[in-house]
């Protein structure tokens, strides 16, 4: 159990291996998003799971009075079988009049269970107030189960009070994203980078000058402005945007350890490095040498080679009593966890000994505890 928990706790080693990602991987187009819509509506049918609220009475009751029906209009419209929700939606940036979006329904009192509910028709507004979007009538699928003896006794699987419809709204007003600037004669389009970084930016910068001379323009490390070329038409911007999202770019790593010391989870960045130290941790000690190995070209057939000086790190990691010896060295924490891990130290063990080392220097990166 030990050993499972520190495979899945201890230390997960992303290591900067120069593999290019897509600018269409790390970064955004501006101005593409989708809008938030909400409504307050009522579900129908409930096998006596409702809240039997007042709020939820009312609703029914204006319901049937928009509807004409005074049939069932008297001071007792409370129902078990009845209860209000809020109902939510995205509207994604390319819906158009007419087609379906997913819809999300939540208790708002306490009703026991959505499950086998009717949602009646609800319009769905943005925050400006206006309606985007209604949600149609249509069963509300919770994928939950809830099971209530007489004694009080009650099991539930998922969330009851929670559901969602597929395809259960009808857009009736789009909010088209405009994604490209007009500044002029010129056209711009701005990619918004998923983590901010000097090198990155600048990458990406070159990587488009090269397709395209002089249209990248990295105004700042979490954006790159583009100008789209003025010899593509219109109805080539899509296709000039997806040839920039498809360019390869090495995004860079920065040298980070992040810790969260709730879970024992470490995420340790490949450029980080550890300088000139040792550690002791209760009975672990570490020590971390390099060495320099002088290379002698004295075999046959090396005629012409030169003497080298070749650099050897190396980390040793005992159990047990020890006294702390500190020698000169730059090595990977990849080094440092196999090490460590070799021995089977705990995620707690780990979690100190790295804050020693940012304490003491010794460790080459920004620490973050979550």
């Amino acid at each position: 159990m030990k050993k499972l928990l520190l495979l899945l706790c201890l230390i997960l080693i992303f290591r900067a291996n120069g593999s290019a990602a897509k600018i269409g991987d790390i970064s955004d187009v501006q101005g593409i998003r989708s809008n938030p819509l909400m409504g307050t509506g009522l579900v129908v049918g409930l096998n006596g799971t409702g809240d039997n609220s007042l709020p939820s009475a009312q609703m029914l009751t204006s319901l049937l009075r928009r509807e004409a029906d005074t049939t069932f209009l008297s001071p007792m419209l409370q129902s078990a079988n009845i209860a209000v929700v809020m109902v939510t939606a995205e509207l994604g940036a390319w819906d158009r009049e007419g087609s379906l979006i997913d819809i999300n329904i939540s208790a708002l009192q306490d009703a026991a269970s959505l499950q086998g509910g009717m949602l009646l028709a609800t319009e769905l507004k943005g925050m400006d107030g206006e309606v985007y979007a209604v949600a149609r009538v249509a069963a509300i699928s919770t994928t939950s189960w809830t099971v209530e003896g007489n004694t009080g006794s009650k099991i539930a699987k998922n969330h009851p009070t929670v559901g969602r419809i597929p395809d259960g709204a009808h857009v009736e007003r789009s909010e088209l994203s405009r994604f490209f600037d007009v500044v002029g004669r010129h056209r711009y389009l701005t990619l918004t980078l998923r983590h901010d970084d000097f090198t990155t930016a600048e990458r990406i910068r070159q990587a488009i000058d090269t397709k395209y001379a002089d249209a990248g323009y990295a105004q700042d490390p979490g954006s790159v402005r583009v100008q789209i070329p003025k010899d593509v038409s219109s109805g080539n911007v899509l296709r000039f945007v997806d040839s920039i999202m498809q360019l390869d770019v090495e995004p860079h790593m920065p040298a980070i350890v992040v810790i969260n010391e709730r879970t024992g989870t470490i995420v340790v960045g490949g450029n980080v490095t550890i300088t000139e130290t040792a550690v002791a941790q209760g009975a672990l000690v570490v020590k971390i040498k390099e060495e320099q190995l002088v290379s002698q070209p004295i075999a046959p057939f090396s005629r012409g080679a030169t003497t080298a000086v070749v650099p050897d790190s190396t980390v040793m990691v005992s159990e047990g009593e020890g006294r702390l010896i500190t020698v000169p060295t730059t090595v990977t924490v990849e080094e440092l966890a196999n090490a460590l891990n070799a021995i089977g130290a705990t995620p707690n063990d780990l979690i100190a000994i790295f804050d020693a080392l940012n304490k003491a220097g010794a460790l080459q990166a920004k620490l973050e505890m979550m």
